[in-house]
C-alpha cells in the first residue's frame, strides 16, 4: 500500500503501538502505520537513546511522505522500587514466615531482605500490604520504625534478588520523576515529542510538577496504576491532558476483579470532562507468539471502543512480538466492526458530555443537533491551541471532525484525539477563508460529495486559544 494513498481513517477510535526491538525496522515503522497505527508509543523503560531517535527519525520520515502530521507518546519509565541483593539469588518463603526489611545493603536471607527506598519506610504502618514480583508474594506489614519493618508472607512463593515491590495501600513520599526520567524527558522534548506520559501518578500534584518542566512543549498525559490516584481522580484528569488506564500495574494493586470497574470509571469521568483516555496492557496479549487473538481479547478491545475511548494502544505485541503488523491490522479491524454497529454510537452517547457555560461547548452542542438535520460531510474545526478540536470531539459527534491548525505540533498532539483528522493548515485571518479552505480540504481528504454541507467551528480573533465563537455552515460544490 503506497502511504499517499491513505486519506483517512475509516474510524474514530484510534491505534496507539508501541515501537521495540521486533519494530525497529524503517520498513517494518512504515507498515505498521499503514496497518492502522495513528500514535507511535516510545517507551523509555527499554532502548538507548539513539534507538529512540532512530525510531523518531523513521516516523517524521512517514510523516513527510504522507503530508500529514503522525503522532508521538514518550513514556517514562517512573520510579522502579525493587528489592536489593539475595544470597544466592533467591529464597522461598512460606506463608506465616516473618522476617524483616531493611536498609542495610548487604546481601539478605531468610530472616531479612533489604529494601533500599526509605520512601516506603516512611509511608508504611502496620497493616499495610507489599506486592512482590507482581503480586507473586504478598506480605503485610506486622511493625515499621520508619527505618525497617517486619512483615509476615502471606503466600507460598520466592523472592528473588531487585524483584520489584508495590505498595497499594500508601501514598510515597516521591517523585514520580527520577533522574533517569528528566534525563530521558529532556532528550525526547529536545526531539519534539508530542505526549509525554507519566508512570505510577499518585497525586495531581505530580502532573504539575511535569508539567512545570514540559512548559507547553507537548501535553502531558496521567497513567492510572495506583489506587491513590483513583483517590482524586477528578481533580487529575481536569489537570491532565489525557489519561492512561495502566491496567497492568493497577491490576497488581488492586484486585483483578476491580479493574475492569475501575477502567469503567475512570473512562467515563474522562468522557464527561472532555479529556482524551486511552486503553492500555494486554489489549491482544496472546499475538505476541499467536498470529491470532483469543476471542476474549477481542471482546476487551471492543468494550473500550463501545464506551468510546479515544485510543487503544498495544505495547509488548507490537514492539517485541512476532506478528507486530497482525497485531496492529487485527486491532484496526475490531475497531472498524465495532464501529459498524449502531448499538456502538447509542452506547457511547449515553455518557452525557460536562458543559461549561461558553461559547465554546454552546458551539460543540450544537454541532450534534445540526448533523441530526442537515446532510453533514464534516465538521471543521480550526483551532491554534487544539482546544476546538477537542471541544468538538468531547461531544462524539456522528460527523466526521477534520482539525485545522496552522501549528504543526498541535496538529501533531490531536492524532491522538477521537474522530479528529488532523492536518496543518495555513495561517488564516477570516472566517470566509476558514470557510474556502475548509471545504477544500474536506473535498481533498476524501470526507464528502457536492451537495452536503460542512461544519467550521472557529473563534475570532483568530489566534487567540479557547475562543470558539463562531458555527458557519458551508456547502459542497
Amino acid at each position: 500500500m503506497k502511504l499517499d494513498a491513505i486519506s483517512h481513517r475509516d474510524r474514530n477510535a484510534k491505534i496507539l503501538a508501541t515501537l521495540g526491538p521486533a519494530s525497529s525496522d524503517p520498513e517494518v515503522i512504515r507498515e505498521l502505520f499503514a496497518a492502522g497505527v495513528d500514535v507511535f508509543r516510545f517507551n523509555f523503560s527499554h532502548g538507548s537513546h539513539e534507538d529512540h531517535r532512530a525510531r523518531y527519525d523513521a516516523v517524521r520520515a512517514i510523516e513527510k511522505e504522507i503530508g500529514r502530521p503522525v503522532g508521538i507518546l514518550l513514556d517514562l519509565q517512573g520510579p522502579k522500587l525493587r528489592l536489593g541483593t539475595i544470597e544466592g539469588s533467591k529464597i522461598k518463603v512460606t506463608e506465616g514466615q516473618q522476617f524483616t526489611l531493611d536498609m542495610n545493603p548487604a546481601p539478605g536471607g531468610a530472616n531479612r531482605v533489604p529494601l533500599l527506598h526509605p520512601e516506603i519506610f516512611a509511608a508504611v504502618k502496620a497493616g499495610d500490604h507489599l506486592l512482590i514480583d507482581d503480586g507473586k508474594v504478598r506480605l503485610e506489614v506486622i511493625d515499621c520504625d520508619g527505618k525497617s519493618a517486619k512483615v509476615s508472607v502471606l503466600n507460598d512463593g520466592t523472592l528473588s534478588d531487585r524483584k520489584g515491590v508495590n505498595v497499594p495501600g500508601a501514598i510515597l513520599p516521591l517523585s514520580p520523576l527520577t533522574d533517569k526520567d528528566r534525563k530521558d524527558l529532556e532528550f525526547g522534548l529536545s526531539l519534539g515529542v508530542d505526549w509525554v506520559a507519566l508512570s505510577f501518578v499518585q497525586r495531581p500534584g505530580d502532573i504539575a510538577e511535569l508539567q512545570g518542566i514540559v512548559n507547553g512543549r507537548a501535553w502531558v498525559m496521567a497513567k492510572l496504576e495506583k489506587p491513590a490516584a483513583i483517590e482524586s481522580l477528578e481533580e487529575i484528569v481536569r489537570i491532565s491532558d489525557g489519561i492512561m488506564v495502566a491496567r497492568g500495574d493497577l491490576g497488581v494493586e488492586c484486585a483483578p476483579e476491580d479493574v475492569p470497574v475501575l477502567q469503567k470509571r475512570i473512562i467515563r469521568t474522562c468522557r464527561e470532562l472532555g479529556k482524551p483516555v486511552v486503553v492500555a496492557t494486554q489489549m491482544l496479549e496472546s499475538m505476541i507468539t499467536s498470529p491470532v487473538p483469543t476471542r476474549a481479547e477481542v471482546s476487551d478491545v471492543a468494550g473500550a471502543v463501545y464506551d468510546g475511548v479515544d485510543a487503544v494502544m498495544l505495547s509488548a505485541e507490537s514492539a517485541a512480538g512476532e506478528y507486530p503488523i497482525e497485531a496492529v491490522s487485527m486491532m484496526n479491524r475490531i475497531l472498524c466492526a465495532t464501529e459498524s454497529d449502531p448499538l456502538q454510537k447509542s452506547t457511547m452517547q449515553a455518557v452525557q458530555a460536562y458543559r461549561d457555560n461558553t461559547a465554546s461547548d454552546a458551539i460543540s452542542a450544537a454541532i450534534r443537533t445540526v448533523a441530526d438535520t442537515l446532510p453533514v460531510a464534516a465538521t471543521v474545526a480550526y483551532t491554534s491551541s487544539g482546544s476546538s478540536a477537542l471541544r468538538v470531539a468531547h461531544e462524539r459527534p456522528k460527523t466526521a471532525i477534520l482539525s485545522m491548525t496552522p501549528n504543526l505540533e498541535v496538529a501533531r498532539r490531536l492524532t491522538l484525539v477521537w474522530g479528529v483528522h488532523s492536518t496543518q493548515a495555513i495561517d488564516i485571518k477570516s472566517i470566509d477563508e476558514v470557510a474556502e479552505h475548509a471545504t477544500r480540504e474536506v473535498k481533498r481528504h476524501g470526507f464528502g460529495e457536492p451537495g452536503r454541507a460542512v461544519l467550521i467551528a472557529a473563534g475570532t480573533p483568530f489566534g487567540v486559544s479557547g475562543t470558539t465563537n463562531t458555527l458557519r455552515i458551508a456547502w459542497l460544490d
